[in-house]
Order: structure tokens, then sequence, then C-alpha cells
């Protein structure tokens, strides 16, 4: 079995847009399933902790975004899912918020990308932090160091961005994989551990998109979950 994370705080589905992010979700844990062959569990991040994954016998984590400020999350329900990053005992992918969960558990704090400049369009006005920098939409990385998870996909692969908030240092031990113009540090891999994070959405791979689904069958792979 294997275990997705909804790092979603409760407020951000009272968002106008949040029956959409739990449809979301749902699709997200029914992909990682294809892809495993496996029954994935999700669970909110405050029921994340390791006991859940010692009595479930989880063989991987996965963690979500979330659209929901980090400062409006209460320290004590994160207390399971840092100790699971902590431990370092399962392979972790974290998809954006669940990147920047890993960057701060392992030492970096979050910060904004910064505010907007003058004449600068908000690419994403009405959602959250209005007139600041952000990144929304579907558009290319820049893979700037090669690694197995990375294998078969091409040098400025398409995927998509939805953050507004980033990590501004590299946390100790992992390397940075990917960037863009406006997030430096957009992909992070451990160099000795099989833990993953990116700063944007390989889960929501498309036909035309495909590469954030290799990637993810690409640590599946190096986790040991599929052939």
């Amino acid at each position: 079995m294997i275990l997705f994370v909804d790092n979603e705080h409760k407020l951000g589905y009272e968002k106008p847009w949040g029956e959409m992010l739990q449809a979301a979700r749902t699709r997200i844990k029914y992909r990682l399933e294809d892809i495993t062959g496996d029954i994935c569990l999700m669970v909110r991040y405050p029921h994340a902790t390791p006991e859940l994954v010692a009595k479930y016998e989880i063989r991987a984590v996965f963690i979500s975004g979330n659209s929901t400020d980090h400062t409006l999350y209460e320290e004590n329900d994160k207390v399971g899912i840092r100790t699971i990053l902590r431990e370092k005992k399962l392979p972790v992918f974290g998809f954006c918020g669940g990147f920047q969960l890993m960057g701060e558990t392992y030492g970096v704090p979050l910060e904004r990308i910064g505010p907007l400049d003058p004449g600068e369009e908000d690419p994403f006005p009405e959602g959250s932090a209005p007139g600041m920098k952000k990144e929304f939409g579907y558009a290319p990385v820049n893979l700037v160091k090669q690694h197995p998870i990375l294998t078969g996909i091409e040098a400025a692969p398409i995927v998509r961005h939805a953050h507004s908030w980033e990590l501004k240092a590299v946390p100790e031990g992992f390397d940075v994989y990917a960037c863009t113009q406006t997030t430096p540090i957009q992909m992070i891999i451990h160099r000795e551990l099989p833990l993953v994070g990116t700063q944007f959405h390989p889960e929501y791979y498309t036909d035309e998109h495909p590469a954030g689904r290799i990637m993810i069958e690409n640590f599946c792979q190096v986790a040991g979950l599929i052939q």
C-alpha cells in the first residue's frame, strides 16, 4: 500500500475552488494507483503519522500541494508527517506544497517569491496572494542535472505550476535538478535517499505534457514500487 497525504488546510476546501480541489485529490489518488498497481490510502495531513505508516505497511509516501497560506497551519497538525520525513525510512515524493513541507522540515524556511514588478501582470489575480509574483499554468522547467528519475524526459519539459511561495535555499543533503527564471529551486533530490520534491506539479500531467507521469513512474522504479 502507498500513502497519499492531502496537504490542504480545511480553509482551502471552503474557497470557491474547494470542490475542484477535492475532485483533483481523488483523481491523483487514482493516478498513483494506476502507476503503482497498488492500493493508495489517502489521508488528511494531521492523520499522517508513523503509527499509520506501520499499521498499513506503507511502502512510499506522496504529499500533495496546498492552496492555503502555510502560515495558517497549526504546527501540531504537522508533527506526524514531519516525523515521517525526518525518520527517512520511506521513499517520499512531495508535490509543490509537499516539496515546501519537505524543505521546511529539513531546515529551509519558506518565503514569498516577491512582489510583482511595476506593470507586471498577475497570472492568477483571483487566487491567493494578489500583487505577488507567482507561476501559474503549464510552462517549461529547465533540467540542470541528470538523475534516474529524469530518464526519458527532455531538457525543458512542460509541467503545471501554481505557487507564490518558494524555498530560497537548498536543504542539506539535497541537490537542485530543475529551475525556472522565476523560481531557481524547482526540484530537489536527496543525494542518498529516495526523497524527491518538486515546486511544480508533476501529478497534473496530461497526454500533451506527459513528463510528470514519467517522473512519477521513474521515482516508483527507483523506490522499488514497480519494475
